[in-house]
């Protein structure tokens, strides 16, 4: 099993996929052998560097023999189009969060790979490592016993401070909960169960931001999305997860994530990345004690949810960030903005199985 490859093919060239490949090329079972982009100088300036690489056009890539994965790393409104050139090509498509740009566009995707025995995979992969997988085994081993509660919040003063053209974060399909929701909800989602029904208010502190940083410092350009929101998520197991997504927030002093339950307290690192340290307070110790890293794939960075869907493509198993997740936590962000802006609660028409656990110890290839 560990002389099998599989073949990857890289769509969209932007700066995150130096990240991509330079994790994949450290991880095994996989072998990127193509990338292709609209600009097709950024894809040659890719293959020349990496020897093995060849550039292609898109729909070259999508007609490759050696390709099993197409690996979508294009902007949002290009992610559903993509995944259906890829898929109509018969291949099986990973994307970058988020699955597509709302619930309409992403429904056709996943119905379409079943109808044709394919199958999506999606970021965020990082509750694949030993940040979130070591909180998943304390929950699992009953250490905080039943879960009932957590708490999860992002707080910034804004992107502006720091982006020369931030525009895009505060018009429709941005905002705190679409910009950085999709690692808060896929770690809870993958501690505590699917979401059936979520509640939430919005504010707006300012109803336009000024650039601070580029050539176009001092501009200012109108916010048309709402930049607070706060609410609450049921989950299908009764626990109730208190949510804050804020770009308007100059400092605070607030956990990331923290589960409470009839036994015991858990701190959860930061989502958005693959490790950190996970600490434990229980009624035996009330003081923050640190775990021992308990589960996860250890050193992972972006591109170990590629190779473990590669893994389990090659043993006929289900994959973990897979695109019933994806879909899943698009319903709940997109619910969640939609329950505020309507002012009332909303259900979740869609479920989802809680990913398998990421033994401790275990590699993309194996586990």
């Amino acid at each position: 099993m560990g002389e099998q490859v599989t073949g990857i093919g890289i769509v969209g060239t932007g700066v995150i996929s130096g990240t991509y490949l330079d994790h994949l090329a450290k991880l095994p079972g996989v072998d990127v052998v193509a990338v292709a982009d609209l600009d097709v100088s950024r894809a040659q300036a890719i293959a020349e560097k990496n020897p093995g690489i060849r550039a292609l056009t898109p729909d070259e890539l999508y007609a490759a023999d050696d390709v099993d994965i197409v690996l979508n790393l294009t902007i949002p409104a290009a992610h559903a189009p993509v995944h259906q050139a890829a898929m109509t090509a018969g291949k099986h498509v990973y994307g970058e969060k988020p699955l597509a740009v709302d619930r309409a566009e992403a429904e056709p995707l996943l119905k379409y790979a079943a109808a044709n025995n394919l199958q999506i995979g999606c970021a965020p992969d990082t509750v694949l490592g030993t940040g979130t997988q070591t909180a998943r085994a304390v929950i699992d081993r009953g250490d905080i016993g039943v879960p009932h509660a957590a708490t999860a919040s992002f707080v910034t003063p804004g992107h502006e401070l720091w982006h020369p053209a931030p525009e895009f974060y505060y018009q429709p399909g941005g905002g705190p909960v679409l910009d950085m929701g999709p690692y808060y909800i896929t770690s809870l989602v993958t501690l505590l169960g699917p979401v059936r029904r979520v509640t939430a208010r919005a504010g707006q502190a300012k109803a336009e931001r000024k650039i601070h940083s580029g050539p176009r410092a001092g501009e200012t350009f109108p916010v048309q999305v709402p930049t607070h929101v706060t609410g609450v998520l049921e989950h299908e197991s009764g626990a109730l997860t208190t949510v804050l997504m804020s770009f308007d927030v100059w400092a605070a002093r607030l956990p990331r994530i923290e589960i409470h339950g009839t036994d015991g307290s858990l701190s959860v690192p930061d989502p958005n990345g693959f490790d950190g340290t996970v600490e434990l307070a229980t009624a035996a110790n009330r003081e923050w004690t640190e775990v021992p890293v308990a589960g996860g794939y250890a050193g992972a960075g972006r591109g170990v949810g590629v190779a473990d869907m590669a893994r389990a493509l090659r043993n006929g198993e289900p994959h973990r960030a897979n695109g019933a997740l994806a879909f899943h936590v698009l319903d709940v962000l997109e619910s969640f903005v939609d329950s505020a802006v309507q002012d009332q609660p909303l259900d979740i028409a869609s479920t989802v199985e809680r990913p398998a656990a990421v033994p401790l110890g275990a590699s993309p290839e194996t586990a």
